[in-house]
């Protein structure tokens, strides 16, 4: 079983009776063709982010069905990004106003501390902060850098999950020198 975290990370997180997962798979086309040995390779307690943008509506929700299947027997949950309620998400990823008022586990989407506060008023339950190192998501993009990134973890109301260049071994790093509730990633994980 692949271990998505340092022992130094601590325990998992609680808010409002949710716990904050470790470890964050993020759907996209590029990992697509290795979704379900990824999902497989999860521990128990970790989470899959849907996403899928690239599909259509009829596509997608297809896709949807196949890996919360796959997800849920193996103890991963499922957070949905941009997904009709009916789609029985265990929890919601997006901006601070995509996640405002939604059931579930909210993890909002920052860049920077305004975004950070912007989240914990929209009621938040923890922040992926991105991008911690250089991604192909974004090519040539500013990253935050390790110093950076956990500067703004230690002033953080909410749990902080690392996002962006995200691989075992950089989580490790991050979680021994602050604040961290876990990482996500598209290309580390699949």
């Amino acid at each position: 079983m692949a271990r998505c975290y340092s022992a130094d990370m601590g325990k998992r997180q609680s808010i409002r009776g949710q716990m904050v997962p470790q470890c964050l798979l993020l759907t996209d086309a590029r990992n697509d063709t290795g979704l379900e040995r990824a999902i497989r390779r999860l521990p128990r307690g970790s989470a899959l982010v849907f996403r899928h943008y690239h599909l259509r509506v009829a596509e997608r929700r297809q896709r949807f069905r196949r890996l919360a299947a796959l997800a849920r027997a193996n103890g991963v949950s499922v957070i949905g990004a941009r997904v009709p309620a009916h789609w029985r998400c265990d929890g919601v990823y997006g901006s601070a106003q995509e996640v405002a008022g939604r059931a579930g586990l909210r993890l909002a989407t920052a860049h920077s501390l305004r975004e950070i506060a912007t989240a914990a008023r929209a009621g938040a339950d923890a922040v992926l902060l991105s991008p911690v190192f250089a991604t192909r998501s974004h090519p040539g993009g500013r990253a935050l850098g390790p110093l950076r990134f956990l500067m703004l973890a230690r002033q953080s109301p909410l749990p902080m999950i690392a996002l962006g260049g995200m691989t075992r071994q950089r989580a490790a790093r991050l979680s021994s020198a602050g604040p961290i509730a876990g990482w996500a990633a598209i290309d580390g994980l699949a």
